[in-house]
């Protein structure tokens, strides 16, 4: 059977930490920012961990 290719465009987009988390950039930050009030927009930067409910899926694309 051929070998599990992780999903390169997940690698881009999710990091795993040193103990295993998931960690993600928040979505909303990339255009459309004049329309958003300043508090929202400074609650979306850095990088948040990964949903629960998405753990099981998203380690299986990267091969985890």
């Amino acid at each position: 059977m051929p070998k599990m290719k992780s999903h390169t465009g997940t690698g881009k987009r999710v990091r795993v930490t040193g103990k295993g988390k998931l960690m993600k950039e928040q979505a909303n930050k990339r255009h459309l920012l004049e329309k958003k009030s300043s508090t929202r927009t400074r609650r979306l930067t850095g990088v948040v961990e990964v949903a629960k409910a998405d753990v099981k899926r998203i380690k299986k694309l990267l091969g985890r």
